[in-house]
């Protein structure tokens, strides 16, 4: 039996190789580089969702649940768990340079407080460094509330996360 409370779909404007998750109350998250495993990095107080594409859109699912749901078992190619913190209640994805043309669902869906992210990537070495018209990756976020824990690599077999890693 699924605990899931909501599932959204759409795209995300990226610029920059990049993506941001925030809340604009406060910080989302303690310091973590984008050597430690390449998909997600963390400065300032925001994760950043690092992408293969330079620019253009990425399609982005967000899924919440009220406990740690199994790790999607498809074929994505980068899976890292992360803690965020939502000092509003807002803890949402967005773009770095454009709004989304619909909103996701908000992360933070119990309100303010600790959450557990588990990013799932797949297509970031199709078009690496470029700007294609078309959807080239993919990307799935579960979400839950949990106590804050250190970042865990689950899975890393793309080519551009190792690329990422060895900077």
């Amino acid at each position: 039996m699924s605990d899931e409370v909501e599932r959204g779909n759409g795209l995300v404007p990226v610029h920059y190789h990049q993506f941001a998750i925030s809340d604009e109350e406060g910080p989302a998250g303690p310091t973590l580089g984008r050597r430690h495993n390449g998909l997600v990095q963390v400065a300032d107080g925001a994760l950043t969702v690092l992408t293969g594409i330079h620019t253009g859109d990425v399609d982005v699912t967000v899924s919440l649940h009220h406990s740690p749901p199994p790790p999607d078992s498809g074929t994505w190619q980068e899976i890292v768990e992360v803690s965020a913190h939502s000092a509003s209640g807002a803890l949402m994805v967005h773009g770095i340079m454009a709004d989304l043309d619909e909103d996701l669902p908000v992360l933070s869906f119990n309100g303010p407080g600790d959450y557990r992210l588990r990013l799932h990537a797949r297509g970031r070495d199709t078009a690496v460094d470029l700007a294609p018209d078309s959807i080239t990756e993919w990307y799935l976020i579960q979400v839950w509330p949990a106590p804050t824990h250190e970042a865990i690599v689950l899975r890393r077999t793309d080519a551009y996360g190792g690329t990422v890693r060895a900077r």
